[in-house]
């Protein structure tokens, strides 16, 4: 008997420290170093606000095992048309790129940029583009493992001038996000004009254009303020969108072990989505209150006051959808899918922004690999190779509850000074 307690005794001994063991080894495993790889500035809300947070998330979780080290600006060389070629060929680990960059190349994710098809929130329209890619983009995208989908703020009509009508906007040339875009620009007498983004200021200096259809989160970065006091927004849907993609390389996410798997896994699909999505709501809310603030002009064009423009650009549908049939790809039944997403997802909550603590200073490796160069930490440019720190706060809790059983996305604010100059963003 005396024997079977001291067995019973030492089992449960055992038993309790197994648990720290477990934590210690996999405390002292290996730590994966991932490389996130974009185009917009260490300075842009979707860098502060979405890619670094997400980066966060994921190392804490990882218990430190997983670091993500972030490189915006392209700093790891080529062009924005080239990051899903990098993420498929291993030159990064991860991208956030705009399937709209490569035009042709990712046909039936366009659906999600055809004019006055989509919600004009972002959130909504990035948990369906999220749902739909699950249904629809598995083959579009099987080159990579893509680890969210997301829709940018809708683009805004920018000018000079008061545009409430077509009339107002005839004869225009406007910078354009993506080549649907300029369809439907051109569709309403307008001329779209694809110049590198953070060319437009000179641009509108020199009356190359002389206005833009861009989200507001671009104005504050060009200093589109200084130029364009006139803003036309279309209640409940948008005019034109851009999708974003983050993706992983598929031999980086094999390579990893199956409980760091599923920390990405737990951090991608609709959780990444909607972060993306309310962010870019409220990055919007907050420009454009600004921009009131300061006394700029913002119609909004009713449901009946944009018919018109509706009725103008269905030919651009009509002509998107006959190219998909050569595809051997039914358009129309495509956009059916994304309307019932669109219904399904149209009541969610406001994304409110969220007090946080101001991070700690983001750490950089010892020496950086630039395009093929090994630089020292002082030959770096400020926001090469950001690592988001996996113990930084990622956001408070929320102040208040929103009226609804989904919980506000956890996004941090917009600063106060965002109207202030950024490096820009999209070279299209």
């Amino acid at each position: 008997m005396r024997v079977g307690r001291r067995a019973f005794l030492a089992s449960m001994a055992a038993s309790a420290a197994a648990p720290a063991l477990l934590r210690r080894a996999f405390a002292d495993a290996p730590q994966v170093t991932l490389k996130l790889h974009h185009y917009f500035s260490a300075v842009s809300g979707a860098h502060e606000r979405f890619l670094a947070p997400w980066a966060r998330k994921v190392e804490a979780e990882s218990n430190g095992r997983i670091r993500i080290d972030l490189f915006p600006s392209m700093q790891l060389g080529g062009a924005p048309a080239q990051l899903f070629d990098q993420a498929r060929d291993g030159v990064a680990d991860i991208v956030w790129s705009a399937p709209g960059a490569t035009p042709g190349r990712f046909p039936k994710i366009e659906v999600f940029e055809l004019p006055f098809v989509l919600s004009h929130r972002a959130l909504v329209n990035s948990k369906a583009v999220e749902d739909f890619a699950a249904a629809n983009l598995q083959d579009e995208f099987r080159e990579f493992r893509p680890i969210c989908f997301s829709c940018r703020d809708h683009g805004i009509v920018h000018t000079t001038h008061t545009v409430k009508s077509i009339e107002d906007i005839k004869g225009l040339r406007l910078h354009v996000p993506n080549r649907l875009a300029g369809e439907a620009v051109q569709a309403l007498g307008a001329r779209g004009v694809t110049v590198p983004t953070p060319q437009v200021p000179m641009a509108l200096a020199g009356h190359v254009i002389d206005g833009c259809l861009d989200p507001w989160d671009v104005v504050p970065g060009l200093r589109l303020n200084d130029m364009l006091k006139n803003h036309t927004d279309f209640a409940e849907t948008a005019l034109s969108t851009a999708t974003f993609v983050l993706a992983m390389n598929k031999a980086s996410y094999e390579r990893l072990p199956r409980e760091l798997k599923t920390v990405i896994d737990n951090n991608a699909g609709q959780a990444a989505a909607t972060m993306a999505g309310a962010m870019w709501d409220i990055e919007a809310r907050t420009v454009a209150d600004t921009a009131r603030d300061r006394g700029d002009a913002i119609a909004v064009l009713t449901a009946e006051e944009f018919a018109p423009w509706r009725r103008a650009t269905e030919p651009v549908i009509l002509a998107w959808q006959k190219q998909m049939k050569e595809h051997k790809l039914d358009g129309g039944k495509l956009i059916a899918a994304i309307r019932v997403l669109l219904a399904k997802y149209a009541n969610e909550p406001e994304p409110q922004p969220q007090q946080a603590p101001q991070s700690p200073e983001a750490s950089q490796p010892a020496e950086q690999k630039v395009g093929g160069e090994t630089r020292q930490p002082q030959q770096a440019k400020a926001d090469a190779s950001i690592r988001p720190k996996a113990d930084a706060p990622f956001a408070a809790p929320p102040t208040q509850t929103a009226p609804s059983t989904t919980a506000a996305p956890a996004v941090q604010p917009v600063p106060a000074a965002a109207t202030r100059a950024k490096e820009l963003d999209i070279p299209l």
